[in-house]
């Protein structure tokens, strides 16, 4: 077998301990212990053992649905492995992930996934931290046949060559996805073939011969940690059960292929070898058994006498506590800058504050972006830190995910917001779940921010608001500043937080004047609302570019008589309810304006929380006021219809005053 006696031990029972752990928990999925579902690695055992036994502790994996046997070759406890899957507190997610989350951070698995695709671009962002670091690290993506049809594949195989990042991409093909063989959707008759269109080296292998995969592996490995780049393995393997579980589907594999693959059972032909080789005993194989049979045993009692999650431990697992900070106000401050130009120095001096912070994007380098928010800092920190990415935002937003729970603390601009429609799943599934489904242990700490909104002519799919997306996510943060003042504190206090913010730079914005800001760093508190004007007969609840044509309403009705609060929430998650409510039960009345839709939008929720919390203190309906609901219009005459005027607001203000 040409490798040491000691390796070909390890790799043996490595075997074993994956086959009896997917046996017990297949017995135990029957009897109703472990619910939900389960993905078997049953057949495919040699691929796991092989890979990792070619990696240090430190070394990064990420896995997908089929995740059991990689956590195992890795090193995990199957103690604790079997409580999660039980959904016990003692799991290594305390059962808030399950058989399809499963990880272990200390181990630098950073989780089975249940997105189909999803572990390469986290992947991608740990090769990315490795290669900051300048350390010798690597790190392994596992994923299945079907997810070579997946952009984020192509996208991640691609940003891996461009950046010559330590990453080796393990396809394991068990040749069929749900029910459907790969044959029938790829496109090549190998997976393999399609690493050559990105430069890498790549090769189809025998995934049931573990020698094989070892020895291939160990070249990828070498040459990562040479600093060569990333290679791209397809190891050609047979699962034993269905695609899950909870299936429930006819098996639509033919009997004949499935038989045939049965005979090459990866632990059988292995035990043939050894003892053939005479490597090993037969003595010594029932022993080994023996022993994996006696921790299974152990594990399994574990996991049924540990106890469940509580409510406290679910909802205490979705944020990091903020850090609080003390905001230094303008006062005395006669420095003014432009809000591009606050969110600039923000940039620069976090940047140089902490080494662990990158910026990643598009044409954001050498141009600055084009709202030049990141100029000049190509020239002071240099490409390694400030990265011109290609046009694949669910890559890069989901390398920055990657990047931030292996110890950098990423920035990542989408050019155009809208086009944050391309990494919903990076953001909704991964960034904001990380540190949940891995329960409540590790910190994601990555701010995603761009120009969002219309009034600058660039139509429905360049204008769109969409806060109230992200609103809705738990383990999200939602930013939205107003003013150059608020944009230079909430941004330094979003790059220091442990959490992934969502930063929102309302395109208006960047048009209006300047205003007084410190030169000094300082960080707002996030979850701090700001009254921008006091007031006692209406209250005004506006967000980004809004609170500027909100201040004019009021000072235009202030002629009237009329006085109207301004409450700028700053932060949409989480909100400010205290300081709202303040001023509703001290004015009786609310508007609450934003720039996005009505319907569906923002202000929906300002005014339920009012309702529950202050409605006896209301003395006429709540309005709200936001754009039609309508896709934003080319024509610069319908774009201003559809934005929220000044004029509208006084309008609605005089209504609500009647």
């Amino acid at each position: 077998m040409q490798l040491p006696t000691e390796t070909l031990e390890i790799l043996y029972t490595t075997m074993r301990r994956i086959r009896a752990f997917e046996q017990r928990t297949s017995e135990l999925f029957n009897d109703g212990v472990i619910k939900g579902t389960a993905h078997s690695y049953m057949g495919e055992e040699a691929i796991a053992s092989a890979v990792c036994a070619n990696l240090r502790d430190e070394d990064f994996i990420a896995s997908y649905h089929r995740g059991h046997g990689h956590c195992i070759a890795k090193g995990a406890k199957v103690d604790r492995m079997m409580a999660e899957l039980m959904g016990r507190d003692t799991g290594y997610c305390r059962g808030l992930g399950g058989s399809m989350h499963i990880a272990d951070m200390e181990l630098n698995i950073l989780g089975a996934n249940g997105i189909v695709g999803a572990g390469m671009p986290l992947a991608t962002g740990a090769a990315l931290a490795i290669q900051l670091r300048g350390e010798d690290q690597v790190a392994v993506t596992f994923f299945g046949d079907g997810a070579n049809n997946q952009g984020v594949f192509h996208e991640s195989m691609n940003l891996a060559a461009v950046w010559k990042l330590p990453l080796i991409f393990i396809c394991e093909n068990n040749q069929y996805a749900l029910s459907t063989s790969y044959r029938a959707t790829t496109a090549v008759p190998q997976v393999a073939m399609r690493g050559a269109a990105y430069g890498i080296p790549s090769v189809t292998i025998d995934g049931n011969d573990v020698a094989e995969v070892y020895l291939v592996v160990q070249e990828a490995v070498e040459r990562a940690r040479a600093g060569e780049g990333p290679t791209l393995i397809e190891a050609m393997t047979y699962r034993w059960g269905q695609h899950s579980m909870r299936a429930n589907l006819r098996d639509p594999r033919p009997k004949k292929e499935f038989d045939e693959w049965k005979e090459r059972d990866p632990i059988a032909r292995m035990e043939d070898m050894l003892i053939a080789d005479k490597v090993m005993t037969k003595k010594r194989i029932i022993e080994i058994g023996n022993n994996v049979d006696s921790e299974l045993k152990t594990a399994v009692e574990f996991g049924i006498n540990s106890p469940e999650p509580t409510v406290q431990t679910m909802e205490g697992a979705v944020y990091t506590p903020h850090t609080q900070h003390e905001e230094p106000g303008t006062d005395g401050v006669t420095r003014e800058l432009h809000y591009t130009e606050a969110l600039n120095e923000a940039l620069h001096q976090e940047m140089a504050r902490d080494d662990r912070v990158i910026l990643m994007g598009e044409d954001i380098g050498e141009t600055g972006g084009i709202f030049q928010v990141s100029k000049g800092l190509f020239e002071s920190f240099g490409e390694n830190r400030v990265r011109d990415t290609p046009i694949s935002e669910a890559t890069f937003v989901g390398c920055g995910v990657g990047a931030a729970v292996s110890g950098m603390r990423p920035i990542v601009e989408i050019q155009i917001f809208d086009f944050v429609a391309l990494t919903m799943d990076m953001l909704v599934n991964q960034a904001a779940k990380f540190r949940y489904m891995l329960g409540g242990g590790p910190d994601v700490p990555l701010v995603v921010r761009g120009p969002q909104g219309g009034g600058i002519r660039l139509a429905a799919q360049h204008s769109q608001s969409l806060e109230a997306w992200f609103t809705h996510i738990p383990g999200l943060v939602v930013i939205a500043p107003s003013t150059p003042y608020d944009a230079k504190g909430l941004l330094t206090a979003a790059i220091r937080d442990n959490n992934p913010v969502i930063f929102l730079e309302q395109k208006l914005l960047y048009l209006g004047q300047p205003a007084p800001v410190p030169e000094a760093p300082y960080a707002i508190p996030i979850g701090k609302a700001d009254v921008k004007r006091a007031g006692s007969d209406v209250t005004v609840v506006a967000t980004s570019a809004m609170v500027p044509r909100a201040l004019g309403a009021a000072q235009q009705l202030e002629s009237e008589g009329v006085s109207v609060e301004v409450v700028d929430p700053r932060t949409l998650k989480p909100l400010d309810e205290d300081t709202i409510l303040g001023s509703v039960r001290k004015t009786n009345r609310l508007l609450v304006v934003h720039e996005a839709c009505r319907k569906g939008g923002f202000g929906a929720e300002v005014a339920a929380v009012v309702m529950e919390k202050a409605f006896d203190y209301l003395d006429a309906p709540i309005i709200r006021l936001g754009a039609p609901d309508v896709p934003m219009p080319y024509n610069d005459e319908l774009e201003r219809y559809v934005i929220p005027s000044q004029d509208r607001i006084v309008e609605e203000l005089r209504e609500l005053l009647k």
